[in-house]
């Protein structure tokens, strides 16, 4: 006797659910009463039904929705908080043969995702939203999201939330219909069996559109999160239809999909898998030292930790890209640690960089510093501390007053900005200024010839690197070098 299943699970689910953590792997962990589990299942089924699942992806952001990819056997992509929407749009036009879901809760796409999402939405992006809404932050223990309503209790709303201090229920669906480019636009629930065959029948037009490639769908699933919510499942369901859907109404508010004529994603930019590879993996440089190339110089076996300091627009933070630079050119380990205030010009701005042979544990110099670049007196007041006893100062000596210093410490006082006036009628290659002081320091503190001539070299390639593109900048750039190193 032959035997024929009429009702099973979909082949687009995996077999067993081995990416899932601990023994079981033949159930779904979601709660009971989740509506996460319903929704699987449909959208798997109009997956397998329109014949897409060899060529679907699946991009699901932190949340309950993150745990797709424990069950879908599909492409799947996790993402960050609220980056669904970027990703799916990266992933529908770098490979025009995919067919992207991006599946969202709540919490993760009327809130921290919500410009992503409506910027998709409003560029016509050729791919299907599933919108799961549940009121609450369901993953993280049931905190107030966008769509908690005015009066209900969360974890972080124990007296209820307050439309005067909290707002209003965000209406997803009613604001993206105020949009130009979507093509469907429809509100469903998992509440009854009745509004369950009504969800079916959105899912499966909205993995329609999407072979057909109609353009951008929406479907908001508003669904149960009992545990949450502390309720069994009847109470609810009855949450739902009396409450949220007062607040969400049910229904489709856009269906342009009778009119819109097959479609398809626009060609990608690069489609060669070496062009891609050097994009995503550019050449930094044509210049720079064979792998096992060394400087010979006795400091240079130990980390150098440098910190400058001084205000936006005298070159701080381009200085430390520079040094760093020069650095990485010949082989060390580099990191560079940039900050600065609001403010574009006149606010205080600072950088570490830590040059090393071996790992650097920490970007952060909060202490141990073997050199200090201070072009203000609160730079010079904030930082002085953290430069060893033993350590190099070069500061600008028309701004910085110095205190009493251990004897042991080198002070190095010029005015670059002067002298990159001076030398070249603008003060903006202060900074290029200042490394041709360091040349200078750093021969004085016993830099090898060698490797003196090496660092004249490195700091030519650091900006041919950067600046090889612009007229005139390098040799600018060289003579504020060569300039710094004669000002000391």
């Amino acid at each position: 006797m032959s035997e024929k299943i009429k009702f099973g699970r979909s082949k687009v689910f995996f077999e067993t659910f081995n990416r899932r953590p601990g023994p079981i792997k033949k159930n779904m962990h979601y709660c009971p009463g989740c509506g996460h589990g319903i929704l699987h299942k449909l959208i798997a089924e109009a997956i397998e039904h329109y014949g897409i699942q060899e060529n679907t992806t699946l991009i699901a952001p932190v949340g309950c929705a993150v745990f797709a990819y424990y069950y879908f056997n599909v492409g799947s992509i996790s993402v960050p908080h609220g980056r669904a929407p970027a990703v799916a749009t990266g992933a529908g036009r770098a490979n025009p043969e995919s067919y992207v879901i991006s599946y969202q809760g709540d919490g993760d796409l009327a809130a921290i995702g919500f410009n992503e999402f409506l910027q998709a939405a409003n560029r016509g992006e050729k791919m299907t939203v599933f919108f799961v809404n549940n009121s609450n932050y369901g993953m993280t223990g049931g905190q107030m999201a966008p769509t908690t309503l005015p009066g209900q209790k969360t974890t972080t709303s124990p007296y209820g939330r307050n439309p005067e201090t909290e707002g209003y229920p965000t209406p997803v669906c009613e604001i993206v219909n105020a949009l130009t480019a979507p093509v469907y636009i429809e509100r469903v629930a998992l509440t009854t069996p009745g509004r369950v065959a009504a969800a079916k029948k959105a899912v499966y037009k909205g993995i329609q559109n999407l072979k057909e490639r109609k353009g951008f769908s929406l479907i908001e699933v508003v669904a149960p999160c009992p545990i949450n919510l502390k309720m069994d499942a009847s109470q609810v369901n009855e949450f739902i239809e009396k409450q949220m859907l007062n607040y969400f109404p049910l229904g489709c508010l856009r269906d342009r999909t009778g009119e819109m004529e097959n479609g398809k994603l626009p060609a990608p930019v690069i489609r060669d898998e070496e062009e891609v590879r050097k994009v995503l993996f550019p050449v930094r440089s044509e210049h720079g030292v064979a792998a096992d190339f060394r400087n010979t110089s006795e400091f240079f076996n130990s980390e150098l930790r440098v910190k400058i300091g001084g205000f936006g627009g005298q070159g701080v933070l381009s200085l430390g890209v520079m040094l760093a630079n020069m650095a990485r050119l010949r082989n060390f380990n580099v990191s560079w640690m940039p900050s600065y205030g609001p403010e574009q010009r006149g606010g205080a701005a600072c950088c570490a960089v830590t040059v090393s042979r071996g790992a650097i544990p920490s970007p952060i110099i909060d202490r141990g510093g073997n050199l200090l670049i201070a072009m203000t007196q609160a730079a010079f007041d904030k930082f002085i501390p953290e430069l060893r006893e033993d350590g190099i100062l070069i500061y600008d000596h028309t701004a910085v007053k110095l205190p009493q210093l251990p004897a042991t410490m080198q002070t190095y006082g010029v005015d670059a900005l002067a002298v990159a006036d001076e030398k070249l009628g603008s003060s903006k290659f202060a900074n290029s200024v200042l490394i041709g002081v360091l040349a200078a320091v750093l021969a004085k503190n016993g830099m090898t010839e060698a490797d003196q001539a090496d660092f004249n070299r490195a700091f030519a390639e650091a900006v041919t690197e950067k600046f090889g593109r612009k007229p005139g900048a390098v040799e600018a750039n060289l003579k504020a070098f060569e300039a710094g190193k004669a000002a000391l």
